[in-house]
């Protein structure tokens, strides 16, 4: 069986009563994916705005592997010293990464960020070797719109996302970096500017989808409605 861990922040925890990008990404494996999977990790929660806590169960559609490592709040700086116990506990097989946007915002700057991601790397190598990886780009949001210096370090942190995958890609371990979701409007598929509603899940789930289908063939193309 094909064990995939969500690592997320905001965008991948999601709140009580979404669906979350998690949920249309396996729909989308239940319908195209020839083989047994799941998802898995150390957390099933959502978050809860009026607790301010992640200690909600209400998903939208409940019916699926809620397992993960996301947190509201967390990024590459928080999951990295997490990810090698939770690799090991879970016998995760693939990696489905989504962090970044916290960190360039409230912790680190892009040269510090790719470093944590590089930490993150080599955590989860040292207790699962062939464990497989698809990294997301940083999503600009509506901070980036407003603020030029900030979306200039998103830039810069994209690029070194980019030469860090480059460098650490190995045949037996691959990285794959996915593209950023095709047409992703901030104004269309967010409902705050930063957090995906149903369309932003799909685009999301769809960058994901289409770079493990063209460098691995799993799954199938996404098509965006359909989960």
């Amino acid at each position: 069986m094909l064990r995939f861990m969500p690592v997320g922040d905001s965008m991948t925890i999601g709140s009580a009563g979404e669906h979350t990008w998690r949920y249309r990404l396996w729909r989308h494996l239940c319908d195209t994916h020839n083989g047994a999977f799941t998802f898995v990790g150390p957390r099933e929660e959502l978050y809860d705005k009026a607790a301010d806590a992640p200690t909600s169960h209400a998903y939208a559609e409940p019916g699926f592997p809620r397992r993960h490592l996301a947190g509201w709040g967390e990024g590459w700086l928080h999951m990295a010293p997490l990810i090698g116990d939770a690799v090991r506990e879970h016998r995760a097989d693939v990696l489905l990464v989504s962090l970044g946007l916290i960190d360039l915002g409230f912790y680190t700057n892009a040269e510090q960020t790719a470093q944590n991601v590089r930490a993150f790397v080599a955590g989860a190598r040292e207790t699962r070797p062939r464990i497989r990886m698809v990294l997301l780009p940083v999503i600009p949001n509506i901070r980036a719109a407003a603020d030029p210096s900030f979306a200039e370090e998103v830039d810069r942190f994209n690029v070194l996302l980019a030469k860090a995958v480059a460098d650490l890609d190995e045949p037996r371990s691959p990285i794959l970096l996915a593209s950023p979701p095709q047409s992703y409007d901030i104004h269309a598929d967010t409902y705050d500017g930063t957090h995906p509603n149903a369309r932003g899940e799909h685009r999301i789930a769809g960058a994901f989808a289409g770079a493990m289908w063209e460098a691995w063939g799993v799954g199938e193309v996404y098509v965006a409605g359909t989960g």
